[in-house]
Order: C-alpha cells, then structure tokens, then sequence
C-alpha cells in the first residue's frame, strides 16, 4: 500500500490551516451558534498511504452522515511526505491512521500516541515468493537467498525469526527496493518479499500472478493488529466525548462496510475516483478484509485493541531491539505497553 506521491508543500498548506484547530476544540466544544445550537466539531484524521481499503470506515462514516450524525464535521487528510504519526503528535491533526511498527517505535521514542482503535484484528503481512519456486518449501529454504526489501531494521528481525523457527540459520542478502520490490519478484530478480496479502496480495492474484507465503505467526512471530488508528493524548484529556463521538462513528462506518460490501465499496470508490481506479482490486481487497476476519474478528470484534496483542508484539520488538529511545539508543527497560492504548473511546 505503499505510494509516495504527495508532496511537502501539501503539508505546509495542511500545517498553516489545521495546527490551531485541535487546540480549539477545548473551548469551542461548550460553545453554541447563534440558533442555540451547538455547531459541528470538527475533527481531522491523516491517513498513512494513498487511499485503499483500510480506510473505509472513515469515508463510509463521512459520506454516510455517521460523522454528522455525531455532531461532527470529519475531514480526511490525504496522504503526504510527513506520516500520520507525526501529524497526530504534533497537534496538526487530530487522528490519523498507524501502522502498528510506526506506533510502537514512535511512541517509544517519546512521540505523544495512543491507539484508540484497531483497524484490523490481525496481521494481514505475510513473507511471499512465486509459486514455481520448488525449493521452498518452508522458512529454512529462505537461508542464503536474496530478500527484496524495504530498508528496515523490523524486516531483519522478522525474516531471522520466521527462518529460524523453522530450523534456519536466518542468513539471507536483502537489496532494498521499496514498492519496485514486488516487480522484482515477478521478474525473478530476487527471492522472495513482503507483502500485505489484503492488498498487493489481491493485486497479484488478479492480475494471475501465481505466489505462495508464510504467515507470521506460524512461525514465532506474534500476531498483531497490523493497522490502528490513533490519536494523542494531549488531544484525547482535552476532548473525550469528541474522541468518543468520532471513534464510534468510525466503527458504524467499519461495521456498514462489513454489512454492506458492494455499497461500501462503491462509496469508496466514488470518493476517490482519481486514485482508486481498479475498482476489480477495491472489491477483491474488501472481501479479502471481510472473508479472513481482518475487519471484524472470528467472535465478532470490530475495532477494540486486544491487550494481549499489544504486550505480545511490543515485548517482541523490545527483545529485538526495535523500540528505540529519542536518542536512537535501544531501550534498556521494557516499556508499560498498557500506555499504548485505550479502548475507552469504543461503544
């Protein structure tokens, strides 16, 4: 999902008209307008990549007058050069969407971040390689062989885990490619890659390319809620029942979205029409979301953040050595990951 189209100056604009907003809420929250009734708060949420399906519930929630519905006014920050977390922690906007890695190590070097709601329910990574590949036939066969990459120290941690659970060395060559990672695969320039299986793992499929893949937690990696949306906390003290209001209503748009795939799907697609030009690819993607229990868990679960999910990934980047202080020094002392979240703001 990864796109790097938008441009600095966009940021700026943002900057200049929305970094005094969210200070303002505190006191525009109690006012009314001059009809006696209490105005539209509004709110602003930063997404972390181009528009994809793991947005849906914010435009459903927009485009279906949940927002409204809650007495907001929701904006939808596109994507630009400056991420989500960043944006949220500095007060420029309110919300954003976060990956758990961008959470989790931003939060540890001091950034203000809570997660207030869980996109989805489980880790929708997985390690990919083309189908024809014979010789892999597990993790192990990944030693010696060349990793098409990203450019992250998570990547190492994660790819050494899974090979050595299965009885590797966790030796491998990585050559960092970013996005183009993927038509290296296609060509065979490298092994094997990363891939978001609701996303270019649909992409791939329908385009008839044939891959197999190892799932995280099969092998030593915990399972995580991979996609998060988040706020901070200074903004959250000043505006609980904004917050509340906000994060309700996005889970009406998450649940509308699982009830209502071919609706969803067309409303996300209308609201995007210059990015989201597949839409084959939108309405893979969803089902993908919906059939494997991303969007709402096997019990039922849409949008609460499992404790023990939190403590398991965080105690995994901590031993790993991911989760840095301000300095870029490792943490000596496991955080209390229980500051990482709330579930409070959910119905």
């Amino acid at each position: 999902m990864t796109d790097f189209t938008r441009r600095q100056a966009l940021l700026l604009t943002l900057a200049t008209g929305f970094a005094g907003t969210s200070r303002s809420f505190a006191q525009s929250s109690a006012g009314q307008s001059s009809s006696g009734q209490s105005p539209a708060q509004k709110v602003t949420v930063a997404l972390d990549w181009t528009v994809n399906t793991n947005h849906i519930g914010l435009f459903i929630a927009r485009d279906k007058g949940f927002y409204a519905d809650a007495g907001l006014q929701a904006e939808i920050l596109p994507y630009g050069d400056t991420g989500s977390g960043t944006l949220v922690s500095n007060r420029i906007a309110d919300f954003g969407i976060s990956g758990a890695l961008g959470l989790f190590t931003q939060k540890s070097a001091g950034a203000d971040l809570k997660a207030v709601y869980a996109v989805v329910q489980h880790e929708t990574g997985r390690v990919v390689f083309n189908a024809d590949r014979a010789g892999i036939k597990s993790p192990r066969n990944l030693d010696g062989l060349t990793y098409g990459g990203f450019g992250s120290a998570w990547e190492n941690a994660l790819i050494s885990t899974i090979i050595r659970h299965d009885g590797g060395k966790g030796d491998f060559k990585t050559v960092t490619l970013g996005t183009s990672a993927y038509e290296a695969l296609a060509d065979g320039s490298v092994d094997f890659t990363l891939e978001v299986s609701t996303w270019e793992g649909v992409d791939a499929e329908l385009r008839g390319m044939k891959q197999r893949s190892f799932r995280y937690a099969d092998y030593g990696v915990p399972d995580e809620h991979t996609t998060f949306i988040a706020s901070s906390e200074a903004y959250l003290t000043a505006n609980p029942k904004i917050a509340a209001a906000f994060v309700q209503a996005t889970q009406r748009g998450y649940e509308f979205a699982v009830g209502h795939p071919e609706e969803a799907a067309a409303l996300l697609i209308s609201a995007n029409k210059d990015a989201l030009t597949n839409p084959a690819l939108i309405q893979a993607s969803l089902k993908a979301l919906i059939d494997g229990h991303y969007l709402r868990g096997e019990s039922g679960t849409i949008g609460t953040i499992d404790k023990a999910k939190i403590e398991a990934m965080g105690g995994y980047l901590f031993s790993a050595g991911i989760l840095r202080d301000a300095d870029g020094n490792a943490l000596k002392q496991e955080p209390d990951f229980a500051g990482y979240f709330s579930n409070a703001y959910l119905g």
